[in-house]
């Protein structure tokens, strides 16, 4: 499992363009040809797997759409299974989307019925105002869940660090409402058991390869995966040497090709 921006990418603050990292295409290329299953997981929800997917195939990249996941891939697998019928959706048109797909009813704080729903899930939202947050709020004390797809302060792009809207969104509803968060992006578990699903191995079975240690490798360790880190995103060398356990790759890369002739697949 890859993470996408950090490790294969970085994207700019528009996430509309991509620089490809060294070793990217020839990597994902390289596992392909052999036949090693992949999926690339990022916790970005602004564009769905399918419209995402062909922009990667576009810069060199062979991800399939099934081979990308966002964390409203993982929220439309497990939101069915809690009950979930009816959404609020604090975040762009394309978070909502495999929502959507998955048969629930999307809404989003403009409309009506709001503090009527099952769940408020909250993604990229880039435009959020006080009015969005006061529907999420009036939802959670009608009763609905809370659902968060990062809970990420800020991510590694072509600019640098860049802010994590769901995060400073959520601890603005939760100061509020006092709610629990049900993670769907990374580090949580449920975003390891959808990959294990689609590449239908156990979890202790999986690579996961990332840039952040409270992403990729708190989620590694949490889940008996293994983690690489790499040193094109948050992290250098010497700040996974810092890292505690917890948050500690298995083993740090010094370019993804490191991964042809490490004896994992």
């Amino acid at each position: 499992m890859f993470d996408l921006d950090g490790t294969l990418v970085l994207t700019d603050r528009s996430l509309s363009g991509y620089k490809v990292l060294p070793g990217a295409v020839e990597i994902l290329s390289e596992l392909k040809a052999r036949a090693v299953p992949f999926v690339v997981l990022t916790n970005g929800t602004n564009y769905p797997p399918e419209e995402q997917a062909p922009k990667l195939r576009a810069v060199g990249l062979p991800i399939s759409d099934d081979a990308l996941l966002t964390p409203s891939s993982v929220a439309a697998d497990l939101m069915p299974r809690c009950g979930v019928k009816r959404v609020l959706v604090l975040g762009t048109p394309g978070v909502g989307h495999p929502l959507a797909q998955a048969g629930m009813q999307t809404l989003f704080p403009n409309e009506e019925g709001t503090d009527r729903v099952d769940a408020v899930y909250i993604g990229w939202h880039p435009d959020c105002r006080m009015k969005d947050i006061e529907a999420a709020v009036k939802a959670i004390w009608n009763g609905a869940d809370l659902y968060v797809a990062s809970d990420v302060p800020f991510f590694a792009t072509a600019s640098g660090k860049t802010m994590g809207y769901s995060y400073a969104i959520s601890a603005a509803v939760r100061r509020i409402t006092r709610a629990p968060m049900i993670l769907t992006g990374k580090p949580s578990l449920h975003a390891l058991r959808l990959v294990a699903k689609r590449l239908a191995l156990p979890m202790s079975k999986i690579g996961v390869v990332g840039d952040d240690p409270l992403v990729e490798m708190i989620m590694a360790r949490r889940g008996g995966a293994v983690g690489f880190g790499v040193t094109t995103g948050i992290s250098r060398a010497r700040d996974w040497g810092q890292q505690p356990r917890g948050r500690r790759p298995h083993r740090v890369l010094r370019s993804l090709a490191e991964l042809l002739t490490a004896g994992i697949y």
